[in-house]
């Protein structure tokens, strides 16, 4: 004995389902393809913030760069300070904002970040040798003159550190 099995009840089911299958796959599909723009979208937005940030830290380190400068370190302060006083001031100016900076380490190449600490370290290691140098002598003007003037005689190593730092920026783009 066979059962028999009455399928017509059962059309409009099938019908529907067949007319389903297609929409759920062409919706699936375009809801796989929108995820996968909107993660695209996400990570463009990542580079670009990154490379802001980039750049924004290279910025500041070369604003630091030129406030470091002797040139303009010697236009700083009181006139009537001592040689002693000028360098006590300077350096914790120096020391403050290099503090103030020392977060964009985390957006420089390290051998950028490590140029800008030797600059730092240099020009108050020039500030001290002069001073020791002139130990006598108890004129401002006279200390700014020769302090600028041994920056003169080595290599502008500030200016070098900048030069770089305008490739690493045109790497960047």
């Amino acid at each position: 004995m066979f059962f028999s099995i009455d399928f017509s009840k059962y059309f409009s089911y099938a019908f529907a389902l067949i007319l389903a299958i297609p929409f759920l796959i062409l919706l699936r599909q375009f809801v796989f393809n929108y995820i996968n723009l909107k993660n695209k979208e996400i990570q463009l937005l990542r580079l670009k913030s990154n490379s802001e940030h980039k750049l924004q830290a290279y910025e500041r380190m070369t604003l630091f760069l030129e406030r470091l400068k002797p040139a303009n370190l010697v236009m700083k302060f009181d006139k009537d300070l001592k040689p002693n006083e000028f360098i006590f001031l300077t350096e914790k100016n120096i020391n403050e904002e290099f503090e103030y900076n020392a977060s964009q380490q985390l957006f420089l190449k390290q051998t950028t970040w490590s140029n800008v600490v030797s600059a730092k370290t240099s020009v108050i290691q020039l500030l001290h040798k002069t001073y020791e140098e002139m130990a006598n002598v108890k004129d401002l003007q006279d200390f700014k003159t020769v302090f600028l003037m041994k920056y003169v005689e080595d290599s502008d190593f500030i200016s070098d550190i900048i030069n770089d730092m305008r490739r690493d920026i045109a790497l960047l783009n």
